[in-house]
């Protein structure tokens, strides 16, 4: 290609933004950097009946915590502002007004009363019920009525729509980069509103001017704009863009897990995984939905797995960088079929980054989490701590649950576990070992076991009856990380402090 690569990722606010939505972002994305192109964040506002604030930070916060940042945007801006569509909308009725004088649109008049008599009647005769060339004739607009009536209409302030003029019988044909070619008879078609009464342009003017002016090479969106394409394709032709028009490349759903259909928050709701990138509070009914982010996923974990998700690499390869990802993406390996999400393959991808990840990096992250609960800790303490803890669990948050203990005295005991290793001889050797691990000098793990091992051995008993009641007294739980590297890294002073003060809790909290 002898352009640049330009992409853009184009979503409307009005919403958090769907994982399905972020997928599409970082496809755009990925493909970009392939090329060394640009990846453009436009905000497509233009339908301000839906408009939701804080919709448009959202979706900002969300690409930057992804690390999917825009080149060109709102906030970044670039040589294309603005970047808002709300900002833009003095130069599309030019546009719109450029399709009539060529006769590829028409005014419109009808009243939504006119509208709906005209389905009727259609339906009524089991005629499809569209405003299209052969419907149009009947209904008032700038093709039915005399000029000067048009004339009349438009001075006196007649409120109207301006829409497409589509030829009768013609064959609309685009390649798609995703699907192959693509070949829709325009009787299928109808005459869309391109400028509403408003003066607003919908979405199918709008997307086409700005991607024309922007120089965008590619676009590449969901499926279910795939129906809108042969409009954008004559639209491009209507202007005389057709040698710039760019090439398309429509990506499949992300569907259910279950079930078919598209992926929707009620699924999440229903199965409890987020749909959302970001925690989400609707301000109208400050109903809250759960977030990628605060359910303690990694974004490169979520980035991984969104990326397999209707693309597939040459090999068998599962964990990819950022940068690897952009290296091995193409268009030509992107299915046509849906994809299902798997909530448990998202916990998986996960867990093998949290386990892969720099341990002072994770403790980077938890330490905020510790700071919320009113704990306190240094800095190479809590890193021993995330070392031990993490091959445990599948998210950050969760290190906490399972570390208590070396923050904070146990308040509770695993209550099966008492009741089947806390025997009556118990508290007595609990209280004996204790006695032993004060006078040790050296409080390192080998020194205590080695200690441990001898005490079993001098009492005659097994280790393993008295492992577990010493796990119980010093973290509460019956099982944890290698029993005397958690020791050795509570300390002496802590653990025998907990032994000794064992059987008073147990009994007042079982």
């Amino acid at each position: 290609m002898d352009r640049k690569v330009r992409v853009r990722f184009a979503p409307s606010p009005t919403g958090p933004l769907h994982i399905g939505g972020v997928r599409t972002a970082l496809f755009n994305y990925l493909f970009a950097k392939k090329h060394g192109g640009d990846f453009i964040l436009r905000i497509e506002d233009t339908d301000q009946k839906r408009f939701v604030e804080g919709a448009e930070a959202y979706i900002n916060e969300s690409l930057e915590w992804l690390g999917i940042s825009p080149d060109e945007g709102v906030v970044q801006g670039g040589d294309y502002a603005p970047y808002r569509q709300s900002e833009r909308m003095s130069m599309y009725k030019q546009y719109a007004d450029q399709l009539i004088e060529a006769g590829h649109a028409y005014y419109a008049f009808d009243t939504s009363e006119e509208l709906d008599e005209m389905r009727k009647k259609l339906e009524a005769a089991r005629m499809s019920a569209k405003y299209d060339a052969t419907s149009r004739m009947n209904m008032k607009n700038s093709l039915s009525l005399s000029q000067d009536e048009v004339n009349k209409r438009l001075a006196n302030g007649d409120p109207y729509v301006i829409r497409i003029k589509l030829p009768r019988k013609e064959e609309v044909r685009f390649h798609d980069e995703v699907r192959g070619w693509v070949v829709v008879h325009t009787s299928q078609m109808d005459d869309k509103v391109l400028l509403k009464q408003d003066g607003l342009p919908t979405y199918h003017l709008a997307n086409v001017v700005d991607d024309h002016i922007m120089q965008i090479t590619h676009v590449i969106r969901g499926e279910e704009w795939l129906p809108s394409a042969p409009l954008h394709v004559l639209l491009y032709r209507y202007f005389g863009w057709e040698d710039s028009m760019p090439k398309f490349a429509h990506l499949s759903l992300l569907l259910k897990p279950d079930g078919k259909g598209k992926l929707s928050k009620r699924d999440g709701d229903r199965l409890g995984f987020p749909v959302f990138p970001l925690e989400w509070k609707d301000p109208k009914t400050n109903e809250i939905s759960s977030g990628y982010r605060e359910g303690g996923y990694l974004p490169d974990a979520v980035i991984n797995m969104l990326a397999l998700l209707g693309w597939h690499p040459s090999d068998n390869q599962e964990m990819f960088t950022l940068t690897e990802l952009v290296e091995a993406f193409s268009l030509e390996k992107v299915s046509k079929s849906g994809a299902k999400f798997d909530a448990d393959k998202a916990k998986w991808f996960n867990n093998k980054y949290l386990q892969s990840m720099d341990n002072q990096a994770l403790a980077d992250i938890v330490r905020p989490m510790m700071a919320e609960k009113g704990w306190e800790s240094e800095n190479d303490y809590l890193v021993d701590v995330v070392t031990m803890v993490k091959e445990k669990v599948n998210f950050a948050p969760e290190i906490l649950n399972v570390s208590e203990y070396f923050f904070v005295d146990p308040t509770s005991y695993d209550e099966k576990a008492v009741k089947k290793k806390w025997k009556g001889e118990t508290p007595e050797t609990i209280l004996s070992l204790a006695e032993v691990f004060s006078s040790m000098d050296q409080f390192a793990a080998d020194d205590i076991q080695a200690k441990f091992s001898a005490f079993a051995e001098a009492k005659g008993v097994s280790p393993g009856s008295i492992m577990q009641p010493l796990r119980l007294s010093v973290s509460g739980m019956a099982g944890g990380p290698p029993i005397f590297d958690m020791l050795a890294l509570l300390g002496k002073e802590v653990v025998v402090s907990r032994m000794q003060a064992a059987n008073g809790r147990i009994i007042s909290t079982v």
